[in-house]
Formats: structure tokens, sequence, C-alpha cells
């Protein structure tokens, strides 16, 4: 794929944001990002790294409910599948020579081979709309509820014992191999540039993928499934295609979950849990990359708030929320937003054209 191709993807139809202005902005913004650890402590930016873990959910989130109109609740299911996958590779093989980064590549792979065979059975079985929701998210609570009692002595792989509603702790975070000696990345500022780096590599090979014939195809079927099929496209594997890589994706978040934290609980698979990337991404706004990052990391921040000073108010906000969005902004609170300024300079232009004809 020549460069100018491959730039053509990256500012395509499907995606807000393009031209010198947009990409000048998200060049201060990265550089913010990357300048952050010298102006915090090492712990301060170990948490921020938190709050990337869970962006990779959301955009895959984005590309299977915003882009294939498929509404998933079942990203935490991969989520935690994969987190339980890497705490028992781990704790049975340990961190030596970047063991963990070969378990982070099979805990993802077994969280999409779980999609492969759950996606299968939907959309090959014309399962849509609601049934597809209420089916992915009673593949996400049993899971949970299976994980939740695993508690007795009975219940291990290996070395590594489930503990039931407790969760899996002590597993080991990332290492990379190095010269001289495994670099680990506890959550400090290493693992800060890590995940910031990898999810600029993720987002931008994600608005290429959307902007391909892949994305229009997709965008093709969420506007008008029959018609698409019509037109000789097998719908089915392209929506599968979006949901294995949506999975994956929530699968990468569970594992960078579960090495910061070095725990995961089946709490992390409940229905609260199942619901709250619903509202990052409807918030921000499902139809597009940018829109859901953005959203899905103020809300991120503003949750987070209010667990530490209000924490019963939590969930009614992030509730509230939603259902504002829903009612006021269907698109998205952040894609109204972005798409004012071309409101405005439309609005001006009409203006001008009506005063120069009168």
């Amino acid at each position: 794929m020549s460069f100018a191709r491959l730039i053509s993807r990256i500012e395509g139809p499907q995606t807000l944001g393009r031209g010198p202005a947009f990409w000048g902005g998200f060049a201060v913004v990265l550089a913010a990002a990357y300048g952050y650890p010298l102006l915090a402590d090492g712990y301060t930016v170990g948490n921020t790294a938190y709050f990337l873990t869970w962006t990779f959910m959301a955009l895959g989130l984005c590309l299977i409910w915003g882009y294939g109109g498929v509404l998933s609740f079942g990203q935490t299911a991969f989520f935690g599948m994969a987190g339980y996958g890497y705490g028992v590779l781990t704790l049975n093989f340990g961190e030596a020579y970047g063991f963990t980064l070969l378990a982070l590549v099979l805990a993802v792979a077994a969280a999409a081979l779980l999609a492969v065979v759950l996606g299968y059975f939907l959309f090959f079985g014309r399962i849509s709309g609601v049934f597809l929701g209420i089916v992915t998210l009673s593949v996400t609570l049993v899971f949970e509820r299976f994980m939740a009692q695993t508690a007795g002595p009975e219940w291990r792989i290996g070395a590594a014992r489930l503990n039931g509603f407790n969760g899996m702790s002590g597993m080991p975070p990332l290492t990379v191999p190095w010269f001289g000696g495994d670099i680990v990345l506890f959550p400090d500022v290493a693992l800060y540039y890590v995940l910031l780096t990898l999810l600029l590599v993720v987002y931008l090979a994600l608005r290429i993928l959307v902007n391909s014939r892949f994305g229009n195809v997709l965008v093709a079927i969420r506007e008008n499934p029959e018609r698409a099929e019509m037109l000789g496209y097998d719908i089915r594997r392209y929506q599968l295609g979006a949901f294995v890589i949506g999975a994956a994706l929530a699968g990468l978040s569970g594992v960078l979950y579960t090495s910061w934290g070095q725990y995961i609980t089946p709490s992390s698979m409940g229905i609260t849990a199942a619901a709250l990337p619903i509202i990052w991404v409807a918030v921000g706004g499902r139809s597009d990359l940018t829109a859901t990052l953005v959203g899905t990391l103020a809300i991120l921040a503003l949750f987070q708030a209010l667990t530490i000073h209000g924490s019963q108010y939590a969930l009614v906000v992030m509730g509230a929320l939603l259902v504002v969005t829903v009612l006021a902004a269907p698109e998205g609170i952040v894609t109204a937003l972005l798409k004012l300024p071309g409101r405005f300079g439309r609005r001006s232009a009409v203006r001008a054209i009506t005063e120069a004809e009168g």
C-alpha cells in the first residue's frame, strides 16, 4: 500500500477529523500525553495508565456497535477470559525470558477464539437485534457466576487458584526481555509509555480498517443489511470479522488491566461492568473512533472522581448521562461537539448566499 493511499485511508469518510487543523491538534495532544510523565510523579503516572487499559475495549465495541450496528454486551466476557488466561499462564510458567508477552498473545487469542465460536452461532444463525444483545449478556453473566463459585481448593489450574469471588492475584506484571535482564513494566512511567504507544498504533490501525473496503461494507450493513446482502456481500462474515476484532481488543484490555493491578475478579464481568462500556461508547459517539476514545477517557476520569468523592452516586450519574445522551444527543456528545464547527460554517455560508441573493 502506497503512502498516499495509506493517508487517504486514515482520513477516509468513515472517521471524523482530517486536514492540517485536526492533525495539528492531534500532534499537540499527543506531545502533551508523552510529556505528561515529565510533570508528574511515577505513582500518579502509573495510576493514569489504568485509564489507558480500558480504551482498547471501548474502541473494539465502537467497531462492533458503531460501525457494524451490533450491540454486544459480551465485551467484558472476553475481557475476563483473557485476564484469567493471562493469570493462569503466568502463575504456572512465571515471567522469565519475557514469557508474559507470550501469555498476552495467547490470552488475547483465546478471547478471539471464543468470539469466533460464539459469533459463528450468532451471525450464521441469523440472530440479530435485541436477541443478540440478550445472548451476549447471558454469556457474560454465566461466565461471571461460574468464576464467582470457584472458591474451593479444588478449583485450581496447576499452581493458579481461581479463588472464587475474591479473584486471582499475584500474577506478574508484563516484562520485556532485554540485554542484561528483563524490563518489568510495573504501573509506572515505562508502562504508561508502552500503553500510550500501543493505543496510538491501535487507533491509527482502526482508522485505516474502517476506511477500507471492509469498513465501508460494514457501514453499509449497519445502514441496510438487506440491501448489502442483495449487492452480493456475505454480511455474516463481515459481522463475524468485526466481532472477533472487537473481542480481541477487549481481551487485550483484560490482559493489560490484569498485569497493571496484578489481580482480576469475577466482578469485572458483572452486569455493572458489562454496562459501563456501552455508556462510554454511547456518550462519546459510537459511530466514530475519535469520539469514542475522547469520550471514554473523559467518562473514566469522571467515574473515578465520583467513586472517590461520592461512590453512592457514581452509577446514578452514569445512568443519567446515558439517558441525556440518548434523548438530547443520540449521535454522542463528543461527536456533536466535533461536528459543531462544520455546522456553524455551513450556516454562515448559507446566510452569506441568502444575503447576496437578497
